[in-house]
Parts: structure tokens; C-alpha cells; sequence
């Protein structure tokens, strides 16, 4: 069975209440699982954070937003359990209980109220238009931004020059913590002249150790096993144990079958890849905005 959305949650969330007992948030998950026929993945399935399971974070939406209708209360941290108010919804053996149905609670109006004068120009909120919770539409939305500019710094690299490919690599190496400076850098890669190898830049600001770099700026070309059979024969051959090859096309199965099978160390960079990297290491892009997502401190408030 899918994961329930978070509207789908609560009136089953009300009736588990509904024996008027104390509960936990961890009582109700893994209750509510059974009740939805989850499995073992579909109830550990992460957000795209990785932070947080989907299910726990949309039974804790489920759960907030009946609190602030007044149908479930929370006597004492990390407990809740059903207010008066809230066995009355259930004596109507409603169907299903949603958004829109909290809305006749002044509470839960107030609440929505409250959010929509925070913001100028009023939009419709995602309870109201989307089964994902805020925090689920945020970070999905984020996935699909991100998603979105990969593809254009990956396009606007492919349509870049030889060398500016090569300063790329270079400053993309250096900003992960390779190559020393970008001087030291910029003097190895592109110099090497060895066959199958671009350039050879320290592992460390030291130089302790070394690694081979090939760079392939092509377009559509998929890197196959006999280029990297060559950059790992011209390791061999300069006694190298680590090399990286990186391209911004893709490789063939074979080629990634072939790195684990072979005793030097070497790394693929794919355009995907690449494009995460220089994103992650904010080359060749800038920052528009950020966000910060905070939750309740609840050892701050404890008063133990």
C-alpha cells in the first residue's frame, strides 16, 4: 500500500485517540502503520533531506493540525491524546476528516489567518492544495530546482571551450580540497603530456600523496571501458595508485564494472555528477535565497 497522505492520517489518528488515553508520537506511527498495511520500506522511506521518515513527518503534520483544531491536545511533551471536541467529531462517523474539515474550528482558521498575513500577496498554502505536507512541497520543490539547474550548468559546460573545460576542473578540484592552490593546480592539469593522463595534482595542500586527473568534454559520447582501460594503463605505467577521470557524458556499464575489478583507485565523474559537484562547491552558480527549517527544541522546555 502507499504511504497515506497526511489528511488520509487523521481520522484514523482520531480513533486511535479516541480511548482517551495518553499516547506518543512513536505509539501512533507505529500503530498507524499496521492500521495502513505499510512495510518495513514504505514506513522507513526518507524525505529527500534524508533527515526524516515521510510517514512520521506526515503523522506529525496529521497531528498538529488536529491539535490546532482543538480535537487532540498535548498535555505534556512529546504526549497527546483526544479532547472532548474531538470525540464529538468522531460520534458523526464522519468518512474522512481534512483539511477543509478542520476549518470549521475557530482555532484551525486562526491558524491559517495568522499565516497568510505573514505574506504580502496571499497564496494558497499546501494543506489546501496539495496532499504533501510544507515540509514534503518544500523539499520536493527544492529536488525539482535543483534538478532544473543541473541540467543548465551541465548544458552551459558542454557548450564551454577546451580551456575553459580545463580552469573548470581545476577550480572545481581545488574548492573540494585537491591540488593545493589554484596555481599549483593550474600548473599540473593539461601539462602531464602522458598518454591517457591530463594532468597529475596533489591529494593534499602537502602533497603527500598524488592523484591522475583525465578530463573528456564531450557531449553525447557515453565514456566506454577502452578510455578507461587506457587512463588506468597510463597509471600503471607512472606507478599511480589514484586517478579520476571526469567527463561531462556519461559512462557505459562496462566501464564502471571495470574501476571495481582493477587495484588502482579510480573515481568516475559523470556530467550528472559534476554538475551536483560544482553546485555543491558553488562554482558557477550563485545563491538566490535560503531557508532555514526549525522544529521545537523540546530538551530546552523539559524541565528535567
Amino acid at each position: 500500500m502507499a504511504i497515506p497522505t497526511y489528511e488520509g492520517i487523521m481520522l484514523p489518528l482520531l480513533h486511535f485517540a479516541s480511548d482517551g488515553q495518553e499516547h506518543s508520537g512513536r505509539d501512533a506511527v507505529d500503530h498507524l502503520a499496521q492500521v495502513f498495511s505499510l512495510s518495513e520500506q514504505e514506513k522507513n522511506e526518507l524525505l529527500p533531506s534524508g533527515q526524516q521518515g515521510i510517514f512520521y513527518n506526515r503523522v506529525g503534520w496529521a497531528r498538529a493540525y488536529l491539535q490546532k483544531a482543538g480535537l487532540l491536545e498535548s498535555p505534556r511533551r512529546s504526549i497527546f491524546r483526544i479532547t472532548e471536541r474531538g470525540l464529538a467529531l468522531l460520534k458523526e462517523n464522519p468518512k474522512e476528516v481534512r483539511a477543509n474539515t478542520l476549518k470549521r474550528y475557530d482555532g484551525f482558521r486562526e491558524f491559517l489567518t495568522a499565516r497568510r498575513e505573514k505574506t504580502e500577496d496571499y497564496e494558497p498554502q499546501p494543506e489546501e492544495t496539495s496532499d504533501q505536507t510544507p515540509e514534503e512541497a518544500l523539499q520536493y520543490g527544492y529536488q525539482r530546482i535543483r534538478q532544473t539547474l543541473e541540467q543548465e550548468v551541465l548544458s552551459h559546460v558542454r557548450a564551454s571551450s577546451s580551456a575553459f573545460f580545463e580552469r573548470l576542473v581545476v577550480e572545481l578540484l581545488v574548492k573540494m580540497g585537491y591540488g593545493g592552490s589554484i596555481k599549483d593546480a593550474g600548473r599540473a592539469i593539461g601539462k602531464s603530456g602522458d598518454e591517457g593522463i591530463d594532468g597529475i595534482i596533489k591529494e593534499d595542500r602537502l602533497g603527500l600523496d598524488v592523484i591522475y586527473v583525465q578530463a573528456k568534454r564531450w557531449d553525447t559520447n557515453s565514456v566506454g571501458r577502452p578510455e578507461i582501460q587506457k587512463f588506468v594503463g597510463a597509471l600503471v605505467g607512472q606507478r599511480a595508485k589514484k586517478g579520476v577521470f571526469i567527463t561531462t557524458s556519461t559512462f557505459s556499464k562496462e566501464a564502471i564494472e571495470y574501476v571495481t575489478k582493477v587495484d588502482n583507485k579510480v573515481v568516475l565523474i559523470d556530467g550528472q555528477e559534476l554538475a551536483q559537484l560544482m553546485i555543491d562547491f558553488d562554482l558557477g552558480v550563485s545563491k538566490l535565497a535560503s531557508y532555514d527549517i526549525k522544529r521545537i527544541d523540546s530538551d530546552f522546555f523539559s524541565d528535567e
